[in-house]
């Protein structure tokens, strides 16, 4: 007898990691059985046999590569385990599938999680050390010279730490849908959190009430993150694909659905995803994630569906969908408006801003000041001073997209900044690929 077997229509790559040795507690949401009712779903279902979808090993980042967007205090080595080592290279070899055609598509489904990880890292927030998707869009600048990315954060926590990296750069369009900040960790993720001076209405939050369902975050596809993302034109997109948004999750309110979540991938179309949060181990996440995979593979999602799961529970009222739809229509204005609100840092030399930055797991406070040097010719560098646990940093942070000019201002300023005791001085260059300490 012939069993047939489905054939995707994308050949997918998939690099699953289950980080058998790390969690924060035996108890934590964040632990290793988040990934292993997945594994048994995929098996079950049958993927591993699916002509062209392929799994690949997880392999270790470098210090290189996290060096070569966070500033780690005192170091990644003093901060890190190997299991964050790895999923941020399950990451990069997510994206070496893509950007080397071994794959068309490719998913990340591993931890631990980083989108909460910021710029500064002094320790675990969110669940998050070290960025895992900023890890990657750099090291795909890096080693494959593309400009232009989109990334899209799924999560029902606002991308806080994406946002943070990303802030004042234009050739990254980060859109963020999640739980209204006001409810929900981290307490950000407004719609005034626009972008840097150099990016103002690059940096789109849509943050959405509690309980909102497939109708809304439909609607917010088809008002806000479609129509960005067809006038932006990213050479890739990626999806931080939380997936706590849905409606048994135990540390959010909303009410979304394993359906919701592959008719999402199929419309967002994106190149890689990376795996984010999602804390419902057995209700959720076996069936969320094989949603995302066959939606991203192009097979039939229709049967994706959780046991309890009936159509009627997720309607949404119709001031729900008003308050939504006005959310959506303040958001594109303000993509809309970009070009407007950056000519108004127009003849500035500098824009300090200044925040405080709390950490959650530990329960300790930094303050920190961001001090943009702008530029006619470009979005400038970037120079960052924090204060935490009795350990400083000072960095002298030089993007990609920096002109010449810019690149040799940040640079004397670096050689001339004064060695302090209790104070990591860096500079930090993704040009010349170059981190040095003082």
């Amino acid at each position: 007898m012939t069993i047939y077997m489905p054939k995707a229509v994308r050949k997918t790559g998939l690099v699953l990691f289950p980080a058998f040795d790390w969690c924060i507690s035996p108890s934590h949401p964040e632990r290793e059985e988040r990934l292993l009712y997945t594994k048994e779903q995929l098996i079950e279902e049958g993927l591993e046999d699916v002509e062209d979808i392929a799994f690949f090993n997880p392999e270790m980042a470098g210090d290189e590569d996290i060096n070569r967007v966070h500033l780690c205090v005192p170091s990644p080595a003093r901060l890190l385990t190997d299991s964050h080592y790895i999923s941020a290279g399950g990451a990069l070899r997510a994206a070496r599938g893509v950007l080397e055609n071994e794959v068309e598509k490719s998913f990340a489904i591993v931890r631990p999680p980083g989108h909460h990880a910021m710029q500064t890292v002094f320790g675990d927030r969110g669940f998050c050390v070290v960025n895992i998707e900023a890890i990657m869009v750099e090291y795909i600048r890096r080693h494959y010279g593309i400009r232009k990315i989109a990334i899209i954060d799924t999560d029902c926590h606002h991308g806080d730490g994406t946002q943070d990296i990303f802030y004042n750069d234009p050739d990254t369009l980060f859109i963020s849908m999640h739980q209204d900040g006001r409810t929900i960790f981290p307490g950000s993720g407004f719609l005034h959190e626009s972008g840097g001076p150099s990016a103002r209405g690059y940096n789109i939050n849509i943050p959405l009430p509690p309980e909102t369902s497939e109708e809304g975050f439909d609607m917010v596809m088809d008002r806000v993150v479609m129509p960005i993302l067809e006038e932006f034109q990213p050479e890739l997109v990626i999806n931080s694909a939380g997936q706590d948004n849905h409606y048994s999750d135990p540390i959010t309110n909303m009410n979304f659905t394993a359906q919701g979540y592959a008719r999402l991938n199929k419309n967002l179309n994106p190149d890689i995803c990376v795996l984010e949060g999602g804390y419902s181990i057995e209700g959720a996440l076996p069936y969320t994630n094989l949603g995302i995979i066959l939606a991203m593979a192009g097979m039939d999602t229709s049967h994706v569906r959780e046991p309890d799961y009936d159509p009627t529970r997720f309607r949404q009222s119709s001031d729900m969908n008003r308050y939504i739809e006005s959310i959506c229509t303040e958001a594109y204005q303000l993509f809309n408006d970009r070009h407007r609100l950056r000519a108004e840092f127009a003849g500035e030399e500098q824009v300090v801003e200044r925040k405080r930055i709390f950490y959650d797991t530990t329960g300790f406070q930094v303050e920190e000041t961001r001090v943009y040097h702008l530029c006619a010719e470009c979005p400038g560098t970037t120079e960052v001073m924090a204060e935490g646990l009795h350990q400083h940093i000072h960095g002298f942070c030089i993007p990609f997209n920096a002109c010449t000019s810019c690149q040799k201002k940040a640079r004397d300023d670096f050689a001339a900044a004064p060695a302090e005791s209790q104070t990591l001085t860096v500079l930090q260059d993704r040009i010349a690929e170059i981190f040095e300490e003082k």
